[in-house]
């Protein structure tokens, strides 16, 4: 997994800051309107404050401009993305329905719903990616006294189930890398599932929780304050959000990593037309320089030139790699 992570960071690099690929879909504004005035609506299937509802919020108005649509938000969070992919998987396909969807929507979800409603390369249209996905690992600083990975290590083995950690939900991103944290380090701890990242990070502040996994730049506002600690970044290399916070490599954690990745997705079915005139209005938006160097500064960037069928095979690859590693976290789905 080392490899392919690395290989997709340099992908992003490349592509974002040098624009070595040239876009492979027509210009969304010299295709004509949506047949009708009714709003597009965006699904955000986790709560407000997060990373995917600041994104979609952020590409919003945007895809609005370029489209010449209404473009609506709609944050229906729950069962770690399932129950707003699922809405939109169940809804007809006529272009005025698109969700946010992500790695826990699609390959984390299948691997820990034995019973998941949908399946998430037949039910749905895979459209475009929007941005990459860094995860790190953070402690709370109230009541908990440990300065490092290897003193966290050995509190938690001395405390088996005393302390707990936040997710957006269960089988979010933050769900299945904390697990995966504890299978990998042969420690224990309880899961406390919230309705949105903005809850957990409440939560971490307060003590309520002991630890979390999440985006560096949602967290470092909460370490710059001293309510939590940053302990690492579990990508390939630091973080230029943190670039003092160490890897999970550097701390003893050799083979630990963790990420995620946002993309758009439609009903299955949905007319071709459709899906490349809303892919390429994403294309489009994503190249915006206020949006691009915005996505930079969160440290999420852009993952551009992904045609429907990249992204879809991406999905199908991702599928392959996560299931068996949502399965080995021994997650469950309570």
């Amino acid at each position: 997994m080392t490899r392919l992570i690395t290989t997709r960071r340099r992908f992003i690099a490349s592509s974002a800051a040098a624009g070595l690929f040239a876009p492979t879909i027509v210009n969304a504004q010299a295709v004509a309107a949506w047949p009708s005035a009714k709003p597009i609506r965006m699904v955000v299937p986790f709560g407000t404050g997060g990373g995917t509802d600041i994104t979609m919020r952020l590409l919003g108005p945007k895809l609005s401009q370029i489209l010449g649509q209404a473009v609506v938000i709609e944050n229906r969070p729950g069962a770690g993305s399932t129950t707003g992919t699922d809405y939109v998987a169940k809804s007809p396909p006529d272009g005025y329905l698109f969700v946010l969807a992500t790695l826990s929507s699609t390959g984390v979800a299948k691997g820990l719903y034995a019973n998941l409603p949908y399946d998430p390369v037949k039910d749905l249209t895979a459209i475009a990616l929007t941005n990459f996905i860094p995860i790190c690992h953070s402690v709370t600083r109230k009541g908990l006294d440990v300065k490092n990975t290897q003193e966290w290590v050995a509190a938690l083995k001395a405390n088996p189930n005393k302390y707990s950690y936040g997710s957006s939900g269960v089988g979010s991103t933050g769900h299945i890398t904390s697990a995966n944290f504890l299978q990998r380090t042969g420690t224990e701890a309880t899961h406390v599932p919230y309705r949105g990242a903005g809850q957990v990070f409440l939560a971490m502040a307060a003590g309520e929780v002991q630890f979390n996994s999440d985006i560096p730049s949602l967290m470092k506002e909460y370490h710059e304050k001293d309510q939590v600690r940053i302990m690492f970044v579990a990508t390939d290399e630091r973080s230029s959000i943190i670039p003092d916070i160490p890897t999970a490599s550097e701390v003893g954690l050799k083979d630990y990593r963790a990420y995620s990745w946002y993309g758009i997705f439609g009903p299955a079915g949905l007319p071709s037309q459709i899906t490349n005139r809303m892919a390429a209005a994403i294309e489009e938006a994503l190249r915006e320089p206020l949006i691009n160097k915005r996505l930079e500064d969160m440290g999420t960037p852009a993952m551009l030139n992904y045609t429907p069928a990249k992204f879809a095979k991406y999905v199908s690859d991702e599928i392959d790699l996560w299931v068996p590693i949502t399965k080995a976290s021994g997650a469950k789905a309570e």
